[in-house]
């Protein structure tokens, strides 16, 4: 019954897929800004308040380490040899990401994750934790009350839960203390850097910038384009901007198949395209013959042109003789429909499709995940 429904999305979605075309988009939806970009902040605190879901500090002595430590800076001693057994205490690992051009002030989101073996972190509340950068400064303090969005019960034995119990947010919970320097305000010269490498659309966005500004752009590599901005910040950035919206009519790339081996999933973009070829997979078999056909105009005057039409047939046979027949453009979804039809599982399709690009005959690269 699951893979009667896999399959039915699965042609649910191949039937939205159209024949490749170019799509237009803005220059800000295919590059980013060399050197603008969020930087990882990590920290080690105290969640307080649990209600008796915290760590068992007999297994987690860093907690009761840290509390220890904590509350001498607080001006506490505790005796030595005091096992202290806390319920409503958890060691976290708090992490968050420092967007460009944060200013010391600014707000940002935390994430809270339990590193111990607390049970829950629900009505909890962090103690102020500093957050540090891959150079161990400390850009920013957290703290506040968290955000579970799981929910749990346990009774008798039996025991309910919801979503996870042991991560939650703290919308801006950490306060900006030191901002990241960054060379945007003193470059003369800025780099858009593709998201997916590309030497035709690096040097489509060149081409479409050059003529909105002349000779301010060049394409150095299938990743990167250089711009020539103003030294005037103001003007680098109105520059900047003006740039990002820049309408790009794209191509649809390289035909390509993904494959996930873990979920069973496969996508396959509209470029994918099959040359003639026959496929045995258990009890199915696969056959596709392409032949050209030239069509040509029926009076010489009548101002037509000679052209040449692909003429497909495929066919796929199972084992106790059933035949069913398609004429269509050599494609990768006439095949999948009619491996469909038949009843192909999700490792049958993977396993096809590994074995026609191996035979030569699947024109599309091929990614397994």
């Amino acid at each position: 019954m699951m893979k009667t429904a896999f399959l039915t999305c699965f042609m649910a979605l191949l039937c939205l897929l159209l024949p490749a075309t170019a799509s237009a988009e803005r220059i800000r939806d295919l590059t980013t800004v060399e050197g603008v970009r969020s930087n990882s902040l990590m920290g080690y605190g105290l969640v307080v308040g649990l209600d008796g879901t915290g760590d068992q500090t007999m297994q987690t002595p860093f907690t009761t380490q840290s509390l220890n430590n904590m509350l001498s800076q607080l001006g506490i001693t505790v005796p030595a040899g005091v096992n202290m057994q806390l319920k409503n205490v958890a060691a976290v690992m708090v992490t968050a990401e420092l967007p460009p051009f944060a200013q010391p002030g600014a707000k940002i989101d935390v994430v809270v994750s339990s590193m111990g073996n607390s049970k829950s972190l629900r009505g909890g509340t962090l103690l102020m934790t500093p957050l540090k950068g891959a150079d161990s400064q400390i850009y920013a303090l957290a703290q506040g009350n968290l955000l579970v969005s799981g929910a749990g019960a346990q009774a008798g034995g039996s025991r309910v839960q919801v979503n996870q119990l042991n991560g939650a947010r703290i919308s801006g919970g950490a306060t900006v203390e030191r901002s990241v320097p960054s060379g945007f305000a003193g470059q003369n010269t800025l780099m858009l850097q593709l998201n997916n490498e590309d030497f035709t659309v690096a040097q489509q966005i060149s081409d479409a910038i050059n003529r909105r500004y002349p000779g301010s752009a060049s394409a150095q590599d299938s990743r990167t384009v250089s711009l020539r901005a103003p030294l005037d910040s103001a003007s680098r950035v109105r520059f900047l901007a003006e740039v990002q919206d820049i309408p790009l009519r794209v191509d649809a790339g390289d035909a390509r198949i993904i494959i996930n081996s873990r979920t069973g999933s496969v996508v396959i973009n509209g470029r994918v395209a099959l040359d003639s070829c026959a496929v045995a997979q258990g009890d199915l078999a696969v056959e596709v013959n392409r032949t050209n056909q030239v069509n040509q105009p029926n009076t010489p005057l009548a101002g037509g042109q000679t052209v040449v039409t692909p003429n497909t047939q495929l066919s796929v046979r199972e084992q106790n003789g059933s035949l069913q027949r398609v004429n269509t453009s050599t494609d990768l979804n006439s095949v999948v429909r009619a491996l469909n039809s038949l009843g192909a599982t999700p490792n049958d399709l993977m396993a096809i499709l590994q074995s026609m690009k191996a035979a030569g005959c699947l024109r599309a690269r091929l990614e397994i995940n």
